[in-house]
């Protein structure tokens, strides 16, 4: 069977990919743009496995989707303008990658009828103060990178209510791991300690987030994506609830730094104050369970960025 994975040279995208060439017999088709965050570095390891193909397109061009998705059963949507900051800063091409691309991929989907998998991100819940949320809660997303990624979803969704479309949609929690661009909070935090500076800390640095580490979340993908059912939202989480002050101190831990390294600035407008999933859906119908500890899994992904400066050093601004 021959997968069509969208935004593959990105962070999980690639990640997912890896997933796939090493621990399957799928094969896969990997269409990016190969805007910042897209680095064919992130695949050098699978580039010339007989069952990966990379080409370089824009999934918001049909002729180029049409090209990528010839003899595919499944497209799995990676394929997106991801940092908040940014789209806070410029939301047009949030709104135009995001759902207009996703617009494009459905269509082509619909013509041959192929499953659709949307990645989408916890982020379209907006920010929960208690408890968690479930596959069912209102979505409030509060910055234009959430409400392009909402747009994509509930686009997803419609395809399968009007078209009966097999779709699977997998909302996320934040993730972390190998090459991840370092815009990032980890990777630049890191990055940032490694070469001297200091760390950027939002406001008062009590904001929560659920850490998911990348690999997790792969296999929490190819898991819906194989036996998730139609039309279904599915939750993935890590269950790390942390303030990102508790992160930011974990780091400079594992780096033997101490706190004068950090550096409180103003806070992110609109910031969400905390997100939280939960992942009983996923767990119980699917059988998935994360499998790496928090703390082991930061390390690991701290020993990674330490390790191979070759891919993080020519993507800083020095």
């Amino acid at each position: 069977m021959k997968i069509l994975v969208t935004g593959g040279a990105g962070f999980i995208g690639s990640n997912f990919i890896r997933l796939l060439i090493n621990n399957s017999d799928y094969e896969v088709v990997n269409i990016d743009r190969l805007t910042y965050a897209g680095n064919l570095n992130n695949l050098r390891d699978i580039e010339n496995n007989k069952r990966y193909k990379f080409i370089k397109g824009d999934i918001c061009n049909p002729e180029d989707v049409k090209e990528a998705v010839k003899d595919c059963s499944i497209i799995v949507n990676f394929a997106a303008e991801s940092h908040v900051d940014r789209s806070i800063n410029d939301p047009s091409s949030f709104i135009k990658t995001d759902i207009f691309g996703a617009f494009t991929l459905l269509e082509e989907a619909r013509k041959n009828n192929l499953t659709f998998c949307q990645v989408s991100t916890d982020e379209c819940y907006g920010q929960i103060l208690e408890g968690s949320f479930t596959e069912t809660s209102p979505l409030m997303p509060r910055n234009p990178y959430s409400a392009s990624k909402t747009g994509a979803d509930r686009l997803t969704y419609s395809y399968f209510s009007t078209y009966g479309l097999k779709v699977i949609i997998t909302r996320s929690s934040n993730n972390f791991g190998p090459f991840q661009y370092p815009e990032k909070v980890i990777p630049l935090f890191v990055t940032n300690l490694l070469t001297g500076k200091k760390v950027p800390v939002y406001g008062t640095g009590k904001q929560i987030r659920d850490w998911l580490y990348v690999e997790d979340n792969c296999e929490g993908i190819k898991t819906c994506m194989e036996k998730g059912r139609s039309g279904e939202v599915y939750n993935i989480g890590g269950g790390n609830e942390l303030q990102n002050i508790e992160l930011t101190k974990l780091i400079l831990k594992e780096l033997n730094l101490k706190e004068d390294r950090i550096e409180y600035v103003e806070d992110r407008k609109g910031h969400d104050f905390r997100y939280s999933l939960n992942c009983n859906k996923i767990k119980t119908e699917l059988g998935w369970q994360p499998k790496n500890e928090f703390k082991i899994a930061l390390k690991k992904t701290i020993d990674w960025y330490k390790q191979n400066e070759w891919w993080w050093k020519p993507l800083i601004k020095t």
